[in-house]
């Protein structure tokens, strides 16, 4: 029995906002206090009431089988050394291998397995170009707070450290010969996560004494580094939000007047840099909305200033598919393109296509990296009906060189079929969306439906193994994935449709999404259900007091909810670019009018569950606790509304299998139990 959910005190403040009065009843809920702590546990106990049924019972060991297998990553090639991440049925973590052939036995570099501190975890690992060094993010509780461990390629010993090195990236490090480059930030608390530094490290000297090179970075921005033993070039690729990008010469020593010399600055595009062999070749969308590859000598851009990228040479020209990445292959380039948000990758030289790959009709194909001589190309491939397999292929070659290096032995239980279809969103706007459903199944109109869906932040929905989906897809339930604007599922006018005063299009887009399942025969307003994360959240957080009558369910996980405190918090002042920013009227209105914590009112809602963590250090916390005390308070329903906050882990990277299997089991005994899939006992 669950019983009704805790009381929440009411402690209104008001404040005014552009002539506006806003009340909040549960700013304490901000907080991290103890009477806080005690509410959160209070709601966790609420949520395994409504969570302790005979599903949950029926979905945990099906679900330790499809998550105690081996799985591969991507492999990493250099140096004639191949490295990879590689999970046994026994860990709860990957660990990270190097081999110097496929034929040989890899040797253990880095096992999280055996890390000493609580919840700790590698989140991240780079290479150096020559493949002798290599260095990985350290991690606690899944925080996203590094400590930068170096090891020896050869022999796994440690190198170097550098502690509480914040949110350091790949993207944010570059090697030298003796050391590394690396842009650090502060911690979680008071907003310092915006402030980043770019700092140079000597392999051997105390982290304390490195100098700052230069820290003149907005705290919209998020710089990403490029480095050129041969000239001495370091570049940093200034990317503020999603949208723009600045790109600098940095002058590496720290008493330098002007540490950032201007290369490219002043155009509404991106420009994100992959040097190689004396050449940079820039990913961007200047003057291209479905993105293109510029390239220049690194001799430009070590000696100039106030560069043009219309004197660039275009080697992979605009398509009528979007890039999305690019990786150098020797003499060569390989393009990865999305083409109705489904990958095609092809090789591409001197601005022609040579060589197109072999690829499934709907797929995500990433972890692109070449040999050190441009022969031999790896890829992990992920499609909705196998588990991701990680591809070897020999340029040049034909589609029968492809060769699968590691693949998951997971059986879905069911075999599946997969359609894409396009629904008409408000304003007459085709939206594609992926349906996955047992194969055979004819719906009646009354399947248990998933609608999964993201919208933001260029971050495009593509094909991917659920490997949990099975025992939903077996009992009869259809699986979609909708191709929301706010990605750029077809560039960059797709992703501006969707952010800023846009965003309602967002929403809409998910709404017809499900109505045109319901209208097409799939299922109905009682089996239907939304299912979105991080600002996924805020979609379904949305979807849920703008169209409370559309879903039998909601699972909101990780969520931005008040969207008119959301800057104030963590990471969420970078943010602003993508949404706009409170503080200013005119973004002020527009959100004001979608934010769910202030479109809660007293009618019916849906069954929902919200999820956070406690470690969260992208979206803080506090936006689905007030939340859910929120619709709790208004709800004036029988579903039941909840609650789930998750310890030693945070917005979702760095979770052991322990955690991950728990973690489904509660959110697909959460969907099959409101949409009505009986997965048996």
């Amino acid at each position: 029995m669950r019983g009704s959910p805790p009381e929440t005190e009411r402690r209104p403040v008001t404040e005014e906002l552009h002539g506006e009065e806003i009340v909040d009843p549960y700013r304490w809920l901000e907080d991290d206090t103890e009477e806080v702590e005690q509410w959160v546990e209070a709601q966790n106990e609420y949520a395994d009431g409504v969570l302790d049924t005979p599903t949950r019972d029926a979905l945990r060991p099906r679900f330790e089988d499809v998550a105690r297998v081996t799985d591969y990553g991507a492999v990493t090639a250099a140096g004639g050394r191949y490295f990879q991440t590689i999970e046994e049925p026994a860990d709860d973590h990957g660990v990270l291998y190097v081999r110097r052939s496929f034929d040989e036995e890899p040797m253990a570099l880095v096992d999280p397995n055996g890390f000493e501190g609580e919840a700790a975890s590698m989140n991240w690992f780079t290479v150096s170009d020559d493949g002798d060094r290599v260095a990985y993010g350290y991690d606690e509780g899944g925080q996203e707070q590094y400590d930068v461990r170096i090891v020896d390629a050869d022999t796994g010993r440690w190198l170097d450290v550098v502690p509480d090195a914040g949110r350091v990236t790949p993207g944010g490090f570059a090697w030298t010969d003796d050391g590394f480059f690396s842009v650090r930030t502060g911690g979680p608390g008071g907003g310092e996560q915006l402030y980043k530094a770019l700092y140079s490290h000597t392999h051997g000297d105390k982290p304390e004494e490195d100098e700052v090179i230069t820290d003149e970075f907005s705290e919209h921005a998020w710089p990403q580094i490029e480095y050129d033993a041969d000239t001495d070039t370091l570049l940093a690729a200034v990317h503020e939000g999603t949208t723009h990008t600045e790109l600098y010469r940095v002058d590496t020593d720290p008493n330098a007047e002007e540490p950032l010399t201007p290369l490219l600055t002043g155009y509404d595009a991106t420009f994100g840099p992959h040097l190689d062999d004396g050449e940079v070749h820039f990913l961007t969308n200047y003057e291209a909305d479905f993105s293109r590859v510029l390239t220049a000598d690194i001799e430009t851009l070590a000696t100039g200033e106030d560069l043009a990228p219309d004197e660039f040479t275009e080697t992979v020209p605009e398509t009528d598919a979007v890039l999305q990445d690019v990786t150098v292959a020797g003499e060569q380039l390989v393009a990865n393109h999305l083409r109705d948000a489904s990958s095609e990758l092809s090789v591409w030289e001197h601005g022609e296509r040579v060589e197109t790959l072999p690829s499934p009709e709907f797929c995500t194909i990433d972890g692109v990296d070449s040999d050190d001589d441009g022969e031999e190309l790896f890829y992990v491939v992920h499609d909705f009906e196998a588990p991701d397999r990680v591809n070897r292929y020999r340029l040049g070659g034909s589609g029968d060189d492809a060769e699968t290096v590691g693949q998951a032995d997971i059986e879905l239980g069911v075999d599946v079929t997969v359609s894409q279809e396009f629904f008409e969103s408000a304003d007459g706007t085709e939206v594609p969306a992926f349906v996955v459903h047992r194969e055979g199944l004819s719906p009646d109109g009354s399947a248990p439906t998933v609608l999964y869906g993201y919208g933001g932040f260029r971050i495009p929905q593509t094909p991917s193994f659920w490997r949990f989906a099975g025992p939903f897809l077996e009992a009869g339930g259809v699986f979609a994935v909708a191709n929301l604007r706010g990605g750029t599922e077809y560039g960059e006018p797709w992703h501006e449709a969707g952010m800023r005063e846009h965003k309602q299009n967002v929403f809409d887009d998910f709404y017809a999404v499900g109505e045109g399942l319901i209208e097409a025969g799939y299922t109905d307003t009682d089996h239907l259900g939304a299912y979105g994360g991080s600002n996924g959240g805020l979609l379904t957080g949305a979807a849920l007091t703008q169209r409370p009558d559309l879903w039998a369910g909601i699972l909101c996980t990780v969520p931005l909810l008040d969207m008119l405190r959301f800057h104030r918090f963590l990471l969420g002042e970078s943010w602003t670019v993508e949404y706009g920013s409170p503080a200013d009227r005119e973004a002020f209105e527009y959100i004001r009018e979608y934010s769910p914590y202030h479109n809660v009112e007293d009618r019916e809602y849906p069954a929902t569950l919200f999820k956070t963590a406690a470690g969260d250090t992208r979206v803080h916390p506090s936006h689905a606790r007030k939340m859910t005390a929120l619709v709790q308070h208004h709800q004036t329903g029988d579903d039941p509304i909840a609650l789930r906050t998750e310890t030693d882990t945070g917005h979702g990277v760095g979770k052991s299998t322990e955690m991950v299997v728990e973690e489904q089991v509660d959110q697909w005994t959460w969907l099959c139990d409101r949409l009505g899939a009986d997965v048996g006992e």
